[in-house]
């Protein structure tokens, strides 16, 4: 396996690096980050919740990406990856739990599926986002993959509105075209919601995947064991921004 080489920010941008989990400890630390947000802030109904830690049948299979507060040894970030070369190990991609991804098959042994991602909350202010994404820019390029893919989640905790507001506003502008739409198995109940607010703003995940150049898939799923609303995400290499092409350079 390789990993990646350990990219910094400046110094005015904060003491944080990133690279890839290189042991179970590590790993561990990333699911007890995970646990932390999924069931502590959104209340998420964990199978593993009696070891105060998130995990799943995909993390033995998943490369893990990590963020690191340099000071304090503490990890603040983390985003898993499914490699096209290890999806053959499990039975489906971890998004089919959720979606019906036929529209997908032509091209779905060149995804890279990506998920729980999550940040700490005192570091929610970009640049913790920015270093997943360098990191992830680094996997890409040595893994190949033609497409990102996955899961962007949002809470329910405000009965749904903020989840409403924001397909509005992506189907408006982002969606995929018709041919790579996907298709809830549990639809959010979309009319159900009154949402006559102000747009909601955008989580920075999201909003980084939309600079990127990347599609939402269709309407949002609902998961109930973690509360939340998930959209289905896809970002063809081919549309990446030119703003982020250099990360993607070999």
């Amino acid at each position: 396996m390789q990993y990646l080489s350990e990219q910094q920010l400046p110094a005015a941008a904060g003491k944080l690096s990133v690279r890839l989990a290189r042991s179970d400890k590590d790993i561990r630390r990333a699911q007890k980050l995970r646990y932390q947000i999924f069931a502590g802030e959104m209340g998420a109904q964990l199978a593993s919740a009696a070891d105060g830690i998130d995990r799943d049948d995909y993390d033995a299979h998943c490369d893990h990406l990590i963020v690191e507060d340099n000071a304090s040894g503490k990890v603040v970030g983390t985003y898993r990856m499914l490699p096209p070369s290890r999806a053959h190990a499990v039975p489906s991609l971890y998004s089919e739990h959720e979606f019906d991804l036929a529209r997908l098959a032509g091209i779905r042994n060149h995804i890279i599926e990506v998920g729980r991602s999550c940040v700490h909350k005192d570091y929610r202010r970009g640049a913790v986002i920015a270093m997943l994404w360098a990191g992830l820019a680094d996997y890409v390029r040595q893994q190949g993959g033609q497409y990102l893919a996955g899961c962007a989640s949002v809470s329910l905790a405000d009965g749904g509105h903020q989840a409403v507001s924001l397909y509005r506003q992506l189907a408006g502008k982002h969606l995929a075209p018709a041919e790579w739409r996907v298709t809830p198995h549990l639809a959010l109940p979309l009319d159900q919601v009154i949402d006559d607010a102000a747009p909601a703003p955008l989580p920075p995940l999201i909003k980084g995947y939309l600079r990127a150049g990347a599609w939402v898939c269709g309407e949002p799923a609902w998961d109930p064991d973690f509360n939340c609303a998930d959209f289905f995400m896809l970002l063809p290499m081919s549309r990446l921004d030119l703003r982020h092409q250099k990360h993607f350079a070999a």
